[in-house]
Parts: structure tokens; sequence; C-alpha cells
């Protein structure tokens, strides 16, 4: 008989800031090497169940559990944290949440220093996981300098040096695009056939064909369905979207394109917004290098490039939020300064949690409204699918959830541009969808830059593609 390195028994678990329950009566064992797939909506108990294998709860999250949960024999409620962290290692859906240097160097070598190894065999086992993950250039790099996918690259690898008997991971390629999931895919395929045990929770499927041993599908809080990997990934297309889950079929890959602006869609912009000598740089490294480009006012453009490209960077500059930047924006005429464009522009950032302010949903999103908005900001809480948290805290709410209403925010607050990074990392199809059909339907003038990997998010909403990179001069606009 195998092993079992985790078991659930009858688990319960509501958080202490909510009146719901995230997880009902669960019933889950994990055997030693074998790699666990946890898919389902935004809010179905994903997360928690992550949570409850690496000891967060009830260490960290507190609330009511009920039921037993073991991690290779070891009764999470009695061990304390700092015991299980040789044990199991953990990929957090933000990276930044489980930085505590500002080197990235140092940042890997954390965890086996604080287990205490001696100096040789961290430097092997730092050595060994650079080369393994293919991070040479990641080395001795600024923390504050990386891309989302960067910091993701870092925090696996902080992970992989310790060499835990459980890993698990939360949306762990939220960030990532297409190339990095495939180093991904490598390393835990790696992990794989060293016999290490590995839980999943993902939206992004696809990637995962051939990795998973096992397939959990999660709703309400409860474990309603389990399929061996091969079963689940020959289900076809309507019935993962009928069960709320990303597509498995391949999408274009905008990365393949050339860099500029390219038109996908008939879209009747007269106008454009133009951007001059927008050049950046993170010290001696330039990070952005952009001589001119015209941008089609009243588009839905999506900013696609690899990580590390600038595509963050870009937008900060466009919204007037990097200082030290002396690029110029003109719209209709007017040259733009950096307080004109944070006047006239919105941007909900990678990591919501820096701008989640409010007591309650409702009042995070009527923050900066105009008075009487609150029926509009109902309505979109509704299109958006979070009506029912609308009393709950902000904070409470699950990474997904939360996306969604740093976009209701966005969509409520009057700018006349927007811009969205990454802002379905953490969605499920039907919320993506959702997502999509609102920035379909925003007004004319209105212009929105996604910065994204998600290519179906692309094909859903997006009327022209700009693909920069961080070798490319300059972005020559293609088509107006």
């Amino acid at each position: 008989m195998k092993e079992l390195a985790a078991v659930l028994s009858d688990v319960s678990f509501r958080y202490g800031n909510s009146d719901d329950g995230a997880l009902h009566g669960a019933d889950l064992k994990i055997t030693k090497g074998e790699c666990v797939l946890l898919c389902g909506a935004s809010g179905c108990g994903k997360t928690t169940v992550t949570r409850l294998l690496n000891g967060l709860i009830p260490h960290y999250y507190e609330g009511n559990l009920q039921g037993e949960v073991t991690v290779f024999g070891k009764n999470i409620r009695d061990t304390a944290i700092e015991d299980l962290a040789g044990t199991v290692g953990s990929v957090f859906q933000n990276p930044r949440s489980q930085f505590f240097c500002v080197d990235t160097t140092a940042e890997i070598a954390f965890g086996c220093e604080n287990m205490g190894l001696p100096e040789a065999e961290i430097r092997k086992r730092l050595s060994d996981t650079v080369a393994d993950m293919h991070i040479e250039k990641l080395q001795s790099r600024s923390i504050f300098s990386l891309s989302g996918g960067e910091k993701q690259k870092i925090a696996c690898a902080g992970v992989s040096a310790m060499l835990p008997e459980l890993i698990v991971l939360d949306e762990p390629t939220s960030n990532l695009d297409l190339d990095a999931i495939g180093e991904l895919r490598e390393v835990i395929a790696a992990w794989k056939a060293q016999g290490k045990t590995i839980v999943i929770a993902e939206h992004r499927l696809d990637w995962l064909n051939g990795l998973c041993d096992r397939v959990l599908f999660l709703e309400d809080g409860r474990i309603r369905n389990e399929f061996t990997g091969d079963q689940f990934f020959m289900l076809s297309d309507m019935q993962l979207h009928e069960m709320g889950l990303r597509a498995l079929s391949a999408r274009r890959n905008y990365l393949e394109s050339e860099t500029g602006l390219l038109r996908l869609s008939d879209c009747a912009c007269a106008d454009t917004i133009t951007l001059e000598n927008f050049v950046y740089s993170y010290g001696k490294e330039a990070a952005l290098n952009i001589e001119r480009l015209e941008l089609p006012k009243g588009a839905v453009i999506a900013v696609v490039g690899h990580n590390g490209a600038g595509k963050s960077t870009l937008t900060k500059c466009l919204c007037g939020l990097q200082k030290r930047f002396r690029g110029s924006v003109i719209i209709g005429g007017k040259r733009m300064k950096p307080r004109d464009m944070r006047r006239c522009s919105y941007m909900v950032m990678q990591d919501v949690n820096h701008q989640l302010f409010a007591e309650t949903v409702l009042e995070e999103v009527m923050l900066g409204a105009d008075e009487g908005a609150e029926e509009r900001a109902l309505t979109l809480l509704k299109k958006l699918d979070v009506l029912a948290y609308k009393d709950r805290h902000p904070m409470s709410l699950s990474g997904g959830q939360k996306q969604r209403v740093a976009i209701a925010s966005a969509l409520l607050a009057g700018k006349k541009l927007l811009v969205f990074d990454e802002p379905t990392s953490g969605l499920d199809f039907r919320s993506m969808e959702c997502t999509a059909k609102l920035l379909r339907s925003l007004e004319q003038d209105i212009t929105v830059l996604i910065v994204t990997h998600d290519m179906e998010l692309i094909d859903c909403c997006c009327t022209h593609i700009l693909h920069i990179e961080k070798d490319a001069s300059a972005a020559i606009p293609k088509h107006l």
C-alpha cells in the first residue's frame, strides 16, 4: 500500500471574517508522489485546501475548523507551522507575499538558511536550482525590478531549493507567459520524477495535461467530482465551460507575432494617444525604449510580451505613476503632464491587494465614483458575480473575487483611460467571460489597455494587440 502524504477527514472550515463556509465536509487522501490538480470557479475552496496542507490554516488564518488534517503523519492542529516548513513548500498566487529578501539570490537561498543547512549545501542547492529552472539571468537582481512572472519564478526556485516532500502551488502561472509556463512544467515534471508530492490549484489547465495523476473539481466548498488525469483532459471545451472551467484547446500565441501594433478587428478609432520618448531604466538596467507609438483612442488593446519585456513599466509611465519618467503623452494635440495622466487614467494593478481600502465591497467600488452612482455600482457587481459579497470586507474575498471588485471600481471611476495589469490572472471561465463582455461594452471614447498573458481573454474582447519586447528599440504601429 502506498504511503499517504496528506489526509483530510470530514474537514469543514469557515474564515473568521465570513459568515459562509469555505469548505464543507471534505474527505481527501493524497498518496506520496502523486500530482493532484484542484480546479473550480473562483471562491470554490481550492486555496483553502492548499492553506490546510501547508498549515496556514489554522495557524495564520483564523476561523472555525472541524475535522482532521494530517500531512506525512503530522496533525496540522498540533504541529507548529515552522515545523512543517521542511516538509511542505508553498508557492502563493502573489509571490511578493512570501519574499523576505530584496536580492534574488539571497531570496532563493533564504529558506535553506532558515533551515540551518551548512553553507556548502546551501551553495550547491542554489546552483542546482538556478540551473534546473534556467534562471541564470535573474541572479543577483533586485526583487523590486522584476516583472510579476519573474517574481513567480524566484518564488518557485526558493521552494525548490528546500527540497520539501510536499509542494503546494496556488495559481502558479497567473503571471507567466507561455514560454515561462513551459519552463515551469519542466520543473514540476522534475519534481515529480524525484518522487515529490505536488498539489496545484489552478485556472489555466492545458499546460498540466500529462502531469496530473488526479483532478479534483470543487464547487461551493465541496469536492464535487474526481477524475484521473487522462479522463479529465479528454473532456471537451463545452463540458469544461459548463463546469465554469477554462478551455483546453490551444489559442493563438500572440507572442509569435511581430513587435508593434496589430489590429484584430474593425474599430471606429479616429483619434490617437501618442507616446513619445518612452524611455525608462531601473538603475543601469533599461526597462523601456519606445521612440514613438500611436495608440488608437477608444480601442481595447492587449499589451503582450515575454516576462520582463516592460509591459507593466509602460503602463505605469502612461498613467503618470513612475517617478523620474520624462516621456510625453499627447492626447487631442495637448501634451499631457504626469499629473494630467493621473487625473484621466485608472489602473488596476497586478496585485490588487495594494488598492483595496474600504470596509465593504460596495464602499470599495464607490470610492472615487460620482454621487448617486450606487445603483450603477450594484449593477456592475451583479454583472461581475460579486453582488452577494457587497457587505463583506474586500480582503476576506478570494483572489479572483478581489480582482473583480477592483475591475468594478475601475469601470465606475469615470476615467477615459483604463489600464488593467493581468486582470484575469485569478479568474475562472465565467468570470473572465463577464469581464470581457463588460470591456467590450464600454463607451467608444474610453481607451482600455490590458497587460495580459491570457490569450482567451484577448480573443474575447480585444480590438488591437501591442506586442513589445525588451530587445525592440521601438514599437511602430502597423495599422490604425
